[in-house]
């Protein structure tokens, strides 16, 4: 059975990872042709109002990892009355969330929006639209939340990989309409994203209601002691996620107050690289989530021990399998991707990559926190860290200091959470805080080291040029897979990575 299990973990992580390639490409083409379209400016503006996109993006996600949790803990107890029952609920609840956000959109956030948000006057009208446009996209996503939940639990991750693609060319057609219809671009990209969002969601509300039994409305099953439980958990999740999400938000609006519209270009561009590069090992930890709370729900306290060990070294693998060379040919990396590169948007980019790199290895220990459901401490200690990150950034950018700063508090404030999460995770399920620190932490500065320097060496001995760029890209990419995979993994997971690897070439060798 845990044979079995691992097999899939592993399969599962590589279809996403091939998945992810793709989208990866067609996504940073995408915003490549969406800043040219735009202008610095605009993206500048659309950094700062469409920071609703990056929430509608991110934070539904987070919430359908905090609904998954209750499918997930059902499927592994196989109580399929209450997988109805959880399905049953947290739709009544999602509805009733879109609601409230709803309202609160229309109230404090429109107020901001048009009274408090730097913009040039020439453009206030299409700042206004592009909001409208945003808020409900982020609406859209939060009924959609369930049904990409309940996809997750039965990790059918092929079918969540079709629709991502899909979606991913459904933008890249978004970017093609941009060039050619006539009207005020940044309005109609704002319009456009929207639509994608509405076909998307269209698409994961009739599949699983023609997949899952449990998606159904027919009958209503209802728990008024799990929904308060659903309701408690989701809610400090929710909190935690919001205080990640407001304080990136938060930050660029402390930068649109304090520096040029370039700068908040800048960040945007930093933020959209980091976020794209960030989902190859947010993807992993996709297919670790849910067999990390089964077997936390059969009382399988070693698989699970195992699970997040071995999970979180791969997770920081695959960000710095991309990470590294990226970091090293930054200003190369986007001089092909934009053409005129934003003033400080290397640096910044850099250092958004060093954030999600310490971000990564924490993933699995963010799973295996919500595995015991007792959220409140977690995420207090958590989002209070967050808010600390936005007052600190304030603080240090009022003092005068360059906008830069802001991203060393980040990462800064991401190192003291990394710790936070190991001693909570620790507390709440026992997990021994020597094995992760020698079984992950260690394998993963000594492949920093040993794969860091050499690159960093090539580089600055090679001229410039876009053949010597792509020698040093693909030199990154050969010393950090080999190494990784004969340093920094066991034989176990040595094992099952190629195995994975075997049956999907075997796989296209059929095609």
């Amino acid at each position: 059975m845990t044979s079995d299990r691992n097999k899939r973990i592993a399969k599962n992580a590589v279809m996403l990872y091939i998945r992810q390639l793709l989208i990866l490409f067609v996504s940073l083409y995408t915003v490549r042709i969406v800043l040219a379209e735009l202008g610095v400016e605009d993206y500048g503006i659309y950094g700062a109002v469409g920071g609703l996109v990056a929430l509608s993006a991110f934070l539904p996600g987070s919430l359908a990892q905090a609904t998954q949790r209750f499918f997930s803990f059902a499927l592994g107890e196989r109580n399929d009355d209450q997988l109805k029952t959880a399905f049953s609920v947290n739709l009544a609840m999602y509805l009733s969330v879109a609601v409230i956000v709803f309202v609160i959109l229309q109230t404090v956030g429109r107020w901001f929006v048009y009274t408090q948000l730097a913009v040039p006057v020439d453009r206030i009208q299409a700042a206004r639209t592009l909001y409208q446009y945003t808020a409900l996209a982020f609406l859209t996503s939060v009924i959609t939340t369930p049904f990409r939940a309940i996809i997750m639990a039965h990790e059918d991750m092929k079918l969540y990989a079709y629709i991502s693609i899909l979606e991913a060319f459904m933008k890249l057609g978004v970017v093609f309409l941009l060039q050619y219809l006539p009207y005020d671009k940044l309005q109609l990209y704002g319009l456009l994203v929207l639509c994608v969002g509405v076909v998307n969601a269209m698409l994961y509300v009739a599949i699983c209601f023609n997949r899952y039994e449990e998606c159904q409305i027919k009958k209503i099953y209802w728990n008024t002691a799990l929904l308060r439980e659903i309701v408690g958990f989701t809610g400090w999740t929710v909190f935690g996620q919001i205080s990640n999400v407001a304080r990136t938000h938060a930050v660029t609006l402390l930068l649109n107050q304090s520096f040029a519209p370039v700068v908040v270009a800048a960040r945007a561009i930093s933020v959209q690289v980091a976020s794209k590069v960030n989902i190859f090992s947010s993807n992993f930890n996709v297919s670790l989530y849910p067999p990390i709370i089964k077997s936390y729900a059969a009382n399988e306290r070693q698989d699970m021990f195992s699970l997040i060990t071995g999970g979180s070294k791969i997770t920081f693998f695959l960000l710095w399998i991309l990470a590294l060379p990226m970091i090293v040919e930054m200003n190369a990396i986007l001089g092909l991707w934009l053409g005129d590169v934003p003033p400080h948007a290397v640096l910044f980019t850099q250092l958004s990559l060093v954030e999600a790199l310490i971000l990564s290895v924490s993933l699995p220990l963010t799973a295996a926190a919500r595995a015991p459901g007792k959220m409140k401490t977690y995420e207090l200690s958590l989002g209070s860290i967050q808010i600390g990150i936005f007052i600190t950034a304030w603080m240090v950018v009022s003092a005068g200091a360059p906008a830069y700063s802001v991203f060393i508090v980040a990462i800064l404030a991401n190192i003291l959470m990394f710790g936070v999460r190991l001693y909570l995770v620790n507390r709440l399920t026992e997990f021994p805080i020597s094995i992760f620190l020698r079984y992950t932490v260690l394998p993963v500065l000594v492949i920093v080291l040993i794969t860091a320097a050499p690159v960093v060496l090539i580089q600055k001995l090679l001229p410039q040029g876009l053949q010597w760029t792509a020698l040093v890209v693909f030199t990154s990419f050969l010393l950090s897979t080999v190494s990784m995979y004969f340093i920094g993994l066991d034989k176990t997971w040595r094992s099952k990575v190629a195995c994975s690897v075997l049956s999907r070439f075997s796989m296209f060798q059929r095609i």
